[in-house]
């Protein structure tokens, strides 16, 4: 099998490649309906595959399209990964739970973002606690979400975003733009006021599958960071937790990245998933990943989210540029080429198998 063939084309391809390929493989499938249909009048949904028994003391979990665009890699993997057999050889107290697409909303509708205009992978804060102040972003924020989307505004903002860099740093203006941000709703990386529907989703999904659960390994996909079809492991824990000793146990020193020490390619973030996930699995041991696939430069990446903004804040999806914005947030969140998606498999594979022998370990 090529995998090339196990990536789709539209979110409405990528559910039903993984439904029918649940249905081969024999996979128990619960369906958590969105409240929303997709760009093409789609039902909507979040779908969960299992295999193994309910009680298993050991659970290997996968999540696709935590950032929606960025949903057509996952899903490929996820899928791929089923029709592989990757997952057959499984003694009676294993099992292996596929979270595909979270964010359907994202996924179908080319945004990295919910319905909501949340970004899931900033959303799991307290939100009855004041939130952080991403100073940052405050200073950025007009430069980021332009009113208007012309030569001369796109110009005006890199030129804001430059002044910037050159006063604090690349890391900072990365951690500016994308830590996370809860005082501008319309605007980019924003973490929500009250929990989304896929963060309350998320969490639900984790204590049903979870709940006998001894041990658990969890790997999100994302892409947009790093150099073209290379997968970044990043670990979802601070260095000196025993789930990052765990993860560099397996994978070994050097293979194993983190926001806390200054090694991964993304800045530090807040109310990510892991955080989520914990609240819900608070009696198992965790050991906890995020594999980020690169795709176009970073500066390609960010313009085109601050097209994505605009366009769904001032301009029309429907027309010439509104196509172009589209197709751009597209490309730099799934570069549609055989190479790329090669690159992904094989890499996903890896550190597939390596999860899984790892957590096959624990006691």
């Amino acid at each position: 099998m090529h995998p090339e063939q196990f990536f789709s084309a539209t979110y409405r391809e990528a559910r039903q490649a993984f439904l029918d390929v649940c249905l081969l493989r024999g996979a128990q499938v619960d369906q958590h309906l969105h409240p929303r249909r997709g760009r093409d009048g789609e039902i909507l949904a979040t779908d969960v595959a299992r295999l193994g028994p309910d009680d298993a003391g050991r659970v290997f979990m996968t999540m696709s399209a935590t950032h929606g665009v960025e949903g057509f890699c996952g899903s490929g993997v996820q899928t791929g990964a089923l029709a592989s057999g990757l997952y057959d050889d499984r003694d009676d107290d294993f099992a292996v739970v596929l979270i595909h697409a979270i964010n359907p909303f994202g996924f179908s509708w080319l945004r990295r973002v919910t319905h909501e205009n949340i970004d899931l992978n900033r959303n799991h804060v307290d939100h009855d606690q004041p939130y952080a102040t991403n100073e940052g972003y405050e200073a950025l924020k007009g430069a980021l979400c332009p009113d208007m989307w012309t030569a001369e505004s796109r110009a005006a903002c890199h030129a804001a975003m430059e002044t910037y860099r050159e006063r604090r740093g690349d890391m900072a203006l990365q951690g500016a733009i994308s830590a996370g941000q809860y005082s501008h709703p319309p605007g980019l990386f924003y973490g929500g006021s009250a929990p989304s529907w896929s963060a309350t989703t998320l969490t639900s999904i984790v204590r049903r599958h979870a709940a006998g659960a001894r041990h658990i390994a969890f790997l999100d996909y994302h892409t947009g960071l790093g150099p073209f079809g290379v997968g970044e492991l990043i670990s979802d824990h601070e260095t000196g937790e025993p789930g990052h000793r765990r993860l560099v146990d397996w994978f070994g020193e050097g293979a194993v990245t983190s926001t806390s020490d200054g090694t991964s390619v993304s800045a530090p973030l807040t109310g990510t998933n892991n955080l989520g996930v914990a609240r819900a699995a608070d009696h198992a041991s965790l050991t906890m990943a995020t594999l980020e696939y690169g795709t176009s430069p970073l500066e390609e990446v960010l313009e085109s989210l601050m097209a994505d903004c605009w366009l769904h804040n001032h301009g029309d999806a429907d027309s010439d540029l509104g196509r172009a914005i589209k197709a751009e947030i597209r490309r730099c969140f799934y570069p549609d080429t055989g190479t790329w998606k090669e690159m992904v498999f094989e890499r996903a594979t890896a550190v597939e198998k390596t999860m899984l022998a790892g957590l096959a370990a624990q006691q």
